[in-house]
């Protein structure tokens, strides 16, 4: 993974409450283990009609949504069943963080450890952002857990710790434990050398 930088990005409104993955990635899609292409299924039942053509009313299809980073979506987002699919399908489209008031445990995990930013804000902040216009921009700062909202209102998020130093670092929880691999040899060391001495 990269190292999770602070970003300034449009945002990609989405006002539906109780997203399941299987509406972010349907079931169909997750035979593949490869993360290229799920940009194209995302979202594919609500973006697509029956021929396979985009549906112009829907947000991912619109102007707005190209090269904008972050997605503000509905209450409860992700809920449904466990799969690493959904948040690929989001960062492969081009999304860094997704705004809600509350996310499912397991998507949330999910998305942690696969650079993509789940950020929960109150519900006054969520119906603020909302109402911006569309070329309004909130900036997001990990390191700070802040989010600034198109008005200039700072506001904090709550991530866990371990979580946001991986992504302020760009490794996962294998590229964690490399990290400390010269401090894990001398233990490994030390402890042989005591099981020895008592031999």
């Amino acid at each position: 993974m990269k190292p999770f930088t602070n970003f300034e990005s449009r945002l990609v409104p989405l006002p539906i409450a109780n997203i399941d993955t299987d509406q972010i990635i349907p079931a169909r899609f997750l035979k593949t283990t490869s993360k290229q292409g799920l940009d194209k299924q995302l979202f594919c039942d609500w973006r697509y009609d029956a021929q396979g053509n985009p549906k112009p009313d829907f947000i991912l299809n619109q102007p707005r949504a190209k090269g904008a980073q972050v997605l503000l979506a509905g209450d409860n987002f992700g809920c449904g069943s466990s799969r690493e699919h959904a948040p690929w399908a989001l960062t492969q489209f081009g999304f860094r963080a997704v705004i809600s008031t509350s996310f499912a445990d397991i998507f949330k995990q999910n998305s942690l450890k696969n650079a993509l930013l789940p950020i929960v804000v109150p519900p006054d902040v969520h119906a603020e952002l909302f109402t911006a216009g569309e070329k309004a921009t909130v900036k997001v700062d990990l390191a700070n857990q802040t989010l600034t909202t198109p008005s200039g209102r700072k506001v904090e998020f709550p991530i866990d710790s371990f979580a946001r130093h991986c992504l302020v670092e760009g490794v996962d929880e294998l590229g964690y434990i490399m990290q400390h691999e010269s401090e894990i040899a001398a233990y490994e060391a030390h402890r042989t050398a005591s099981i020895n001495a008592l031999a």
